[in-house]
């Protein structure tokens, strides 16, 4: 798929409350969202027309500002019908979602009590990060520079834009030196998430992943989560400490984006993409595909 730049793309945008010209959806400059990180977004992916856990991004939308001190103007019945608009006029069945929310240009400083919020929703074609082929031999992962911040300096359980800088910066170092991504520590230098995506891993049968707390709790987490219980796989959240990671066998990514993703290597530890990361795959995928309806 060639590579468009995303403000040279055909289509529209819903932005604040108007389907606009693709192309038209434009801020100004001295948006106070642009200079201050004052911005929350969601990531979502349509399949076969339907957007996979659709309310609960909405909701997380509009708690995300919340932390942020801001009210996105839009209730989340709101959010919901200009989200499935979208899709419908995008044309498209399989999708990636960017509902965006940010404070406006009223004011230029570090307060901006008086700024308007704005929201914006886009579509486009985004395949899963790694072929199939790909995610059965399991990503590579360095170790991250960065810390995840103590949730006493960040709103740590917002989607917030500003919290991302540093995932961008470790996501780089990570592909300049060959690998697919990083795994960032929290601020203790316990095992915490990827750049964009939260981490699990398999010891004797049981699945371990960071108790989320300290970072986002990924709605595909708790997906995983539950298809791993209705499994009868006992799945633990808890403090994992980077070392801990010699003894497990198996290793993978769950995002919104990522989907499920088989891990091979992180830093000096080494992964076999097994039979319980295949079957989380599959019971993924299964679970976001619209269901049939009964005759």
């Amino acid at each position: 798929m060639s590579v468009i730049p995303f403000d040279e793309r055909e289509g529209t945008i819903w932005f604040d409350g108007a389907m606009v010209p693709w192309r038209e959806a434009k801020i100004h400059v001295l948006s106070h969202g642009l200079h201050y990180g004052s911005s929350v977004f969601e990531g979502e992916r349509a399949y076969g027309g339907r957007i996979f856990k659709s309310l609960e991004h909405s909701r997380r939308l509009r708690r995300s500002a919340e932390l942020l001190d801001f009210q996105v103007p839009y209730a989340v019945e709101e959010i919901e019908a200009a989200k499935a608009l979208v899709l419908k006029t995008s044309g498209l069945q399989d999708a990636y979602l960017r509902p965006v929310a940010w404070r406006g240009s009223e004011m230029m400083g570090v307060s901006a009590q008086g700024n308007t919020i704005h929201l914006a929703i886009a579509a486009w074609e985004w395949p899963s990060y790694f072929d199939a082929a790909t995610k059965m031999k399991g990503i590579r992962l360095d170790i991250a520079d960065y810390r995840r911040p103590d949730p006493r300096t960040a709103p740590c359980a917002s989607k917030a834009a500003g919290l991302y800088m540093i995932c961008t910066i470790s996501k780089h170092r990570a592909e300049n030196k060959g690998y697919a991504d990083a795994l960032m520590l929290d601020f203790e230098d316990n095992v915490a998430e990827c750049t964009g995506a939260n981490v699990f891993f398999l010891e004797d049968g049981v699945l371990h992943t960071p108790r989320a707390d300290r970072f986002l709790d990924g709605i595909t987490r708790q997906t995983v989560i539950d298809l791993a219980r209705r499994r009868g796989i006992e799945v633990v959240e808890r403090r994992i400490r980077p070392e801990e990671m010699t003894g497990f066998s198996e290793c993978f990514i769950t995002g919104s984006a990522a989907e499920v993703t088989p891990v091979s290597e992180i830093g000096p530890y080494r992964f076999t993409p097994g039979a319980v990361t295949k079957t989380l795959m599959d019971d993924y995928l299964a679970e976001v595909q619209p269901k049939a309806q009964a005759a």
